[in-house]
């Protein structure tokens, strides 16, 4: 036994089919890192040239808003089709499927840089989306063409794009393997895990290579001091999830058409489907007067507001200068970014509703750790939206370095979780996978039993 299984680990060790396959996954992992660099500073740009564009003129993106959008939405439509929205979907369903064609229709170079761009132009106009979920199609695709380049057939390939795309855009390798393992490989095949950590591994290198090392929202010295503290916990994690399943609930309706009920559109959803470019113009403008309405908290991905209210306690200015409203205001915002069909992300604004969300309900509880509400806010939200509870809760500790309150975000991550599921939400990038899926069946079903084969 001793002899066979020597034969086996130098058969692994010493095959050319080995090698391949792990310079294949270390390969990627290193574009995927680089990539998300430099998505992220070309980000961090397109937000600054909108915050440069409006100072002075709030009233700007009455007009720019509305047609931004209209213009991602069209080109959207007409060059990239499965571009829009968050990318996390399109890489869960190109895992479902087999077909390579369909596959390719889902994670390919040529998506990827259109999610780039068009989540650009969405940022620069004032959408309420983030990076991180496009980062994860773009991870998938790069991967997926590295694959296709050496000809073979590798098994979690994509899981392991999707996952080192986290772990790249955050800062946090940890939350990439569990988000791969929990989020997107449902089916997880453990023979590849060795390859999958060591491109998220990989991946997350880059970043800490250019950048530094870094905490994504700093470090949070919030703790647990008095029963108001605790207290939090149940009521941030109830209403957070309750929130973030609302989300879900309204974005998932959205895709399958709104009507008096599920998969037969109403008047509304005919009208939407019938011009989405004119619905994705209606939808900046209302972004526009909730970003007229909040001092401009609701536009981009909440990032600055966020990270204001968890260091509330060491810059209280800072936090009170957010809207009062940030937290229901920017949900809307989000909501209305996500329905009107521009590529862009909702991991950041996810975590920056919560965290508003969190702010509030500290407020009713005298005495209590602010720093507290919104760190269990923000993870109860996520959880809601994502109903991924461990994801969630390695994802804002990672992001926070805050090892004293994993208790704490452990127990919010579960109650927003369960709260969004007794309310019948599902869970939003599995939701969105199976309209992919359905398209990518009907497509293979009309090219004959030659296709399906």
């Amino acid at each position: 036994m001793a002899m066979a299984a020597y034969r086996r680990t130098r058969r692994l060790w010493l095959s050319r089919e080995g090698w391949q396959r792990r310079l294949v996954f270390w390969g990627g992992g290193v574009l995927v890192g680089l990539a998300a660099v430099v998505f992220a500073a070309l980000a961090d740009k397109a937000q600054e040239l909108f915050g440069s564009a409006i100072a002075g003129r709030p009233w700007l993106p009455l007009l720019l808003t509305p047609a931004g959008l209209a213009l991602s939405a069209w080109l959207t439509r007409a060059y990239f089709p499965n571009a829009g929205g968050s990318g996390i979907p399109q890489a869960i369903a190109a895992r479902e499927l087999r077909d390579q064609r369909e596959r390719t229709a889902l994670v390919s170079i040529r998506l990827a840089v259109g999610k780039i761009v068009l989540t650009l132009v969405g940022l620069a106009v004032g959408a309420s989306i983030g990076r991180e979920g496009p980062t994860v199609q773009v991870g998938a695709s790069l991967m997926h063409r590295v694959g296709a380049t050496f000809g073979g057939r590798f098994p979690g390939l994509l899981l392991a794009g999707g996952a080192a795309g986290v772990a790249a855009a955050f800062n946090t390798p940890l939350a990439g393997i569990v988000f791969a393992i929990e989020e997107m490989g449902r089916g997880f095949d453990m023979r590849t895990g060795a390859l999958v950590l060591a491109a998220v591994t990989v991946a997350g290198a880059a970043p800490l290579a250019i950048q530094g090392d870094y905490l994504y929202f700093g470090q949070s010295t919030a703790h647990m001091a008095t029963w108001q503290d605790w207290a939090l916990v149940p009521l941030c994690g109830v209403v957070g999830g309750l929130a973030g399943g609302a989300f879900s609930r309204v974005v998932v309706r959205m895709a399958k058409g709104v009507g008096h009920w599920p998969g037969h559109a109403g008047r509304a959803g005919r009208w939407i489907k019938a011009h989405p470019i004119p619905f994705a113009a209606f939808c900046g403008l209302a972004l526009a007067l909730l970003g007229l309405a909040t001092g401009g908290d609701t536009y981009g991905t909440g990032y600055a507001q966020a990270k204001a209210l968890l260091e509330a306690a060491s810059h209280p200015q800072a936090a009170a200068a957010v809207s009062p409203i940030f937290g229901p205001a920017k949900w809307l915002a989000t909501a209305l970014s996500s329905v009107s069909g521009i590529p862009g992300g909702i991991f950041s604004p996810s975590l920056a509703v919560g965290a508003g969300l969190g702010a509030e309900l500290g407020h009713l509880l005298p005495g209590a750790n602010a720093e507290v509400a919104v760190l269990v806010g923000m993870v109860a939200y996520f959880a809601g939206v994502v109903q991924a509870p461990i994801t969630a809760f390695v994802i804002v500790l990672e992001m926070t370095g805050n090892h004293a309150m994993a208790v704490p975000i452990m127990a919010g991550s579960l109650i927003g979780c369960g709260a969004a599921r007794m309310m019948g939400a599902e869970a939003v990038y599995h939701a969105l996978s199976h309209g992919f899926l359905d398209r990518a069946h009907k497509a293979i079903a009309a090219r004959g039993p030659s296709a399906a084969r």
